[in-house]
């Protein structure tokens, strides 16, 4: 196939300084989770995404000194910290793409546990979140050393092979936003008071690095230009514009987003693609140095546009390029079809957060380039001539089946609906989560190139049914569904009362069943975003709704994925009346019995019916049903029987999409009590 001439503009080689970049794709900084303990497996997805087409690849922030350390991210203190940044540099070097690095100091945002440096900041304050530490505040001294550490850093990132040196003022973290920021910078001498000066460190680090290492290496500025703050913070109508027209041809490239990482990381469940448009748009009219700029772009069409409105000259992505490393190379290649769409789900970003390498649901290889040598595209070749029986169409079948069928299996998928995606098709109904259609969507279009891969749909099968399927591999791929009766993490025995009232599930909610009329209670003791999810939609049908969580916040684990004080703030806003640290214990004709989650002090609250919130159990009677049939199994020739995704144990989407890719991956592996993926392990010091 061929590129579609609409997007040659996306492929044109565009200048950064002394550098020059292959075409207008640019993998903005971000992290993997991975950081500093596990610098090969980092190192290796970075080289994918050049392999990818990515023209301009970045690590996550690297911070410089001890003083202002980040345990879970990469660092570039001395000379020691080369090698591991080197090896990044060289894998994006062999596939002709730029490698880029964030320096950083994070100041105030650390509490340098490592190190056990004192933080600083601008002014003295207690350092970021709830952390018994406070930072002291900078003087002369320290505001020099900062400028040596940074110049060092640079040089240091020079010998380690980076092509782009980043200046980040940005997301609150970095030392030059908080120089910037009023509500941050309470100084008196020529680093306060006015913007200019509030903008001094900034406009020296940039003359610094550029002295230092501008004539071989291009020096970028990563700033937010917005911070969602009003007058409180930095705004896009005024001192964000300011500080673009104060340094406007300082930098050879300009990185512009918003602030916090909450807000430039917007969920789909909140923002569209193209959300950061409103706030970042005017930058470009301000300089004639490159401009590249993120928005969870996943659209060719919309990609071009943004660079011919001369909004931007490269399209900048983080999430789209971990959802699909290959993005620029299937433009190029006219076949933009098979990009796989970041779902803007952010379970990516709790990698990061939860200090592991990060998942991602549409790409099951994420984290697992080197670790397994799994590609993102390539799949080894089958080893034999059998034929495969995948039951059960949901996120674990749909992906078992592609990959398989991409192998060179035969195979056939069976769904008991008529509908393809299980899960994923129904909860992409439920309030903002329309864009996770797309992890069935994706792979129902992949299906259907493939000849080798055959869909019974409305074909509900039974034992029998699988044993005259002439298979030799069957993979039972049937899901799972919420229970009714409360058992979870807090009460391992059912609720009291369960008669009492009328008691639905989310799996209800999903089937349109018939709603109450009287107040609805949802008990959410499953703590991610479905609780949300089905108050909101109750809520919206006009339903009085009180939310009950033993958790001190409503969907606690959404902290991770950046959106928790969203979810809350529109529940709130939308009327739902909310109970923190508080236990459903039992159920009454017409109230429930909640229990605070501390003293166990009891009270009623009216209710005509429940929702329970609390764990799904696999839906595996067929597993089990031919699991107790060995014999007959062996009789048909069927070789495995195995259990995939939520109907072995259930989970997030990410991990019945890896669930299904893995077994198609391991599929002709032999059995083996060996460690199934490499590690690095860091070597001993002498001592």
């Amino acid at each position: 196939m061929t590129r579609d001439p609409r997007f040659d503009l996306l492929f044109e080689p565009v200048r950064i300084g002394p550098k020059t970049a292959r075409n207008r794709f640019f993998q903005v900084p971000h992290c993997t989770g991975m950081g500093r303990w596990w610098p090969t497996p980092s190192a290796v997805s970075r080289g994918i995404k050049a392999e990818g087409g990515w023209a301009v690849v970045c690590t996550e922030q690297c911070d410089i000194h001890p003083t202002g350390n980040v345990l879970r991210q990469v660092r570039l203190w001395d000379e020691q910290d080369i090698p591991p940044l080197a090896r990044t540099a060289e894998r994006i070097h062999a596939h002709g793409s730029l490698a880029g690095i964030e320096l950083v100091h994070n100041g105030y945002k650390m509490a340098n546990f490592e190190s056990r440096e004192i933080p600083f900041a601008p002014s003295a304050r207690p350092v970021y979140g709830i952390l018994p530490v406070t930072a002291r505040a900078m003087d002369k001294s320290d505001i020099r050393a900062v400028r040596r550490w940074h110049r060092q850093a640079a040089l240091n990132a020079r010998k380690a092979g980076f092509d782009i040196v980043y200046v980040y003022a940005g997301h609150d973290l970095a030392l030059p936003m908080h120089f910037l920021a009023r509500r941050h910078n309470h100084r008196t001498d020529e680093y306060g008071g006015s913007l200019e000066n509030r903008a001094r460190l900034l406009r020296e680090l940039i003359e610094d690095t550029h002295e230092a290492v501008g004539d071989t290496c291009a020096v970028a500025l990563r700033i937010a230009v917005d911070e969602l703050l009003g007058t409180d913070g930095i705004t896009s109508g005024g001192e964000g514009r300011e500080v673009v027209e104060m340094l406007a041809e300082l930098p050879d490239l300009w990185d512009v987003n918003i602030s916090a990482w909450e807000n430039d990381s917007l969920t789909a469940r909140f923002g569209d693609e193209g959300f950061q448009e409103r706030y970042t748009g005017f930058v470009k009219s301000l300089t004639t140095k490159p401009v590249v700029g993120v928005g969870r772009y996943t659209s060719p069409d919309r990609m071009v546009d943004l660079v011919r409105k001369k909004v931007l000259d490269f399209i900048g992505a983080a999430r789209p390029s971990i959802a699909d490393p290959f993005l620029p190379k299937k433009i190029e290649e006219g076949r933009p079809e098979d990009i796989r769409e970041c779902i803007g789900c952010n379970i990516c970003v709790s990698g990061n957060n939860l200090a592991h390498p990060m998942r991602c649901t549409q790409n099951p290889t994420m984290s697992e380039e080197w670790r397994r040598d799994w590609h993102p595209e390539r799949l080894p070749a089958r080893t034999r001539d059998e034929k495969i029986l995948v039951v059960g169409a949901g996120p674990a079948g749909l992906e078992a089946a592609r990959a398989l069928g991409q192998r060179g299996y035969r195979v056939s998928l069976a769904e008991a609906g008529r509908n393809l995606g299980g899960r994923v098709g129904r909860e992409a109904r439920l309030p903002g989560l329309a864009t996770w259609g797309r992890v069935q969507d994706w792979r129902v279009g992949q299906l259907g190139k493939l000849p080798n891969v055959e869909i019974y749909r409305e074909s509900r099968l039974t034992a029998d049914d699988v044993l005259a399927a002439e298979c030799t591999v069957v993979a039972i791929a049937t899901g799972a569904r919420w229970r009714a009766d409360g058992v979870g993490r807090h009460h391992s025995f059912p609720l009291a009362g369960l008669d009492r009232m009328p008691v639905m599930t989310p799996d209800d909610v999903m089937d349109d069943a018939a709603l109450p009329r009287g107040p609805v209670v949802v008990y959410d003791d499953d703590h991610y975003y479905m609780g949300g999810v089905i108050a909101e939609k109750l809520r919206r049908a006009r339903l009085a709704v009180t939310l009950v969580t033993p958790e001190s916040m409503v969907s606690a684990f959404t902290q991770y994925t950046l959106e928790q004080a969203r979810i809350q703030a529109r529940l709130i806003e939308l009327g739902v009346t909310i109970l923190t640290a508080t236990e459903l214990v039992g159920l009454h004709a017409g109230e429930a019995e909640i229990a605070c989650a501390y003293t166990g002090r009891t009270r009623r609250i009216a209710a005509a019916a429940a929702v329970l919130v609390t764990m799904q159990t696999p839906d595996d009677a067929l597993f089990h049903d031919l699991a107790a049939r060995g014999d007959a199994l062996s009789a048909v020739g069927i070789r495995k029987l195995v259990r995939i995704g939520d109907a072995l144990a259930p989970g997030i989407i990410a991990a019945a999409v890896w669930s299904g890719h893995r077994f198609a991956r391991e599929l002709d592996l032999p059995e083996s009590d060996a460690v199934g993926f490499r590690r690095e392990n860091v070597a001993l010091a002498a001592i």
